[in-house]
């Protein structure tokens, strides 16, 4: 597969502004438009088109945070995958790229992210990717997952 993250730029926002998931999970994410407002006030996040060739499929946010923990905390903050994509086995494979970009871009030891404990679809595909629940939860009482890279 020929899978990409690409930069949000003005050539793609139109686009990846489109992007959303099915009714049922609205309340478990941002909309894409809520992800790009916070990303232009906090720099540290990284917006991203998920890309399978030159077909675009779902949103991502990233980011690192110095200042969380000891050596501080790389975050696979948001992933969405387009209603009309789902079921695909698109959502594994963009969080297997979203994980090796975050290590290449951060050299990081480990992951982390946060979940509503309802939302078993994606703890499901999570823990199958090697994430585990913490113990914390973040300031809006989402449980969060880590995957150890070493």
């Amino acid at each position: 597969m020929n899978i990409s993250l690409r930069e949000v730029t003005e050539d793609n926002k139109k686009d990846i502004l489109q992007i959303q998931v099915k009714e049922a999970q609205s309340g478990y994410i941002e909309t894409v438009e809520d992800c790009l407002a916070e990303a232009a006030v906090c720099r540290m996040y990284k917006p991203v088109g998920l890309y399978l060739g030159e077909l675009l499929v779902g949103f991502a946010m990233y980011g690192f945070f110095p200042e969380e923990g000891k050596q501080g905390r790389a975050w696979m903050d948001r992933l969405v995958i387009d209603a009309s994509y789902q079921g695909q086995g698109l959502g594994t494979v963009m969080l297997e790229a979203l994980i090796e970009k975050l290590i290449s871009e951060y050299d990081c030891e480990q992951v982390y992210l946060s979940v509503y404990e309802d939302n078993v679809v994606a703890i499901r595909m999570y823990e199958k990717a090697g994430f585990c629940f913490n113990g914390e939860r973040d300031e809006k009482g989402e449980k969060i997952m880590v995957k150890k890279l070493t």
